[in-house]
């Protein structure tokens, strides 16, 4: 089978592999879509602390069952499904107070172990989810970056009319916009330097701010009588971002941290204490909020096409990354056809 197989720092092959064998509890998936997303970009670039080559990517993918190995009667072949991503050790303190997707020694697939950027995969039957037959592959393929974004609603708290800003037009920023719209938010205010993106998020209905050219300070301020906003999310993982959120949250306000940062960076904590501000952390996703994903994506899918805007076969993606780089290209959410 062919697969997008991550061979050294900035260079992905794609090769002719065995089809992986299975064992007893597992489905062999034939994959159909995979996601790209910015922790595969940080593979591709050998900056990931875990993920060796050689190295299957992708752990964002949706495809259907085509053989089941002692299986528990749950899924049958032809079934389209999604899988839950995540390897937890079922031991440490996280596992044993029911917090397993924040785990001391968690693994992906597609990180600590082959993806499903690739024919074929096999896959623990525990993790997988049907997908209603309602909703095409593509937006499927989006089930695991929603769930991201719903995690972080949750860690944030956020309540109806809420107002909020999000740092960071990349594809959870845009996500993390379009579930605040659907959700009740008052008022959606997207930061950014790309003005393909932030044109994205103006035709959702989003108030936009390139930072390159005006002060997000200021346009928090001056629309807002002062006053900053109830919750920023702040996706974009990059130091500016991290300076300003205390700057632009009111007073009791929650910053929700979606991005990861790499490096440490500047927090104003004098403005934190003197606001009785709130800084929450927030990591992929529960099981549970990765099911209801599922179903929410139902529900957003005509929102969602509109933010897949490259699809790439899967026997023509050795260029991915660099296509993914070209500013020209405005890539927003990229997907690999597993299939082509």
């Amino acid at each position: 089978m062919k697969a997008l197989v991550y061979t050294a720092p900035g260079k992905v092959e794609v090769q002719d592999i065995p089809v992986p064998e299975g064992r007893s509890g597992m489905a062999k998936v034939k994959m159909h879509y995979c996601g790209v997303c910015g922790t595969d970009i940080g593979i591709f670039a050998g900056k990931h602390p875990r993920a060796q080559a050689p190295l299957t990517l992708g752990h964002e993918f949706v495809g259907s069952i085509e053989e089941i190995c002692d299986g528990s009667g749950r899924f049958a072949p032809g079934d389209r499904v999604v899988a839950y991503p995540l390897i937890s050790c079922g031991h440490c303190l996280a596992c044993r107070t029911g917090h397993p997707h924040v785990c001391e020694t968690l693994k992906l697939i597609g990180i600590d172990r082959d993806g499903g950027m690739a024919g074929y995969a096999w896959i623990d039957e525990d993790v997988l989810f049907k997908v209603p037959d309602t909703l095409s592959d593509q937006i499927a393929a989006l089930v695991e970056p929603l769930a991201v974004v719903v995690r972080s609603l949750h860690q944030a708290e956020f309540n109806l009319l809420d107002t909020t800003v999000v740092t960071g037009a990349g594809p959870i920023g845009v996500l993390t916009a379009i579930v605040l719209k659907h959700s009740g938010a008052s008022r959606i205010i997207v930061s950014d330097v790309d003005d393909a993106r932030l044109e994205l998020c103006r035709s959702f209905g989003f108030e936009t701010v390139n930072v390159r050219d005006a002060s997000l300070v200021d346009y928090v301020k001056d629309s807002t009588n002062g006053e900053g906003v109830d919750i920023v999310f702040e996706c974009s993982g990059v130091e500016s971002a991290a300076v300003e959120m205390t700057k632009i949250l009111r007073i009791g306000g929650t910053i929700c941290m979606t991005g990861i940062h790499k490096a440490p960076r500047t927090v104003d904590l004098r403005e934190m204490n003197f606001k009785e501000q709130k800084l929450i952390g927030t990591r992929v996703y529960t099981k549970r909020e990765f099911e209801m994903s599922v179903a929410y994506a139902q529900e957003l899918a005509a929102d969602l096409e509109k933010v897949i805007t490259q699809t790439v076969p899967l026997s023509k993606s050795e260029g991915i990354f660099a296509m993914i780089a070209d500013p020209s290209v405005n890539a927003v959410k990229v997907l690999v056809d597993c299939q082509a």
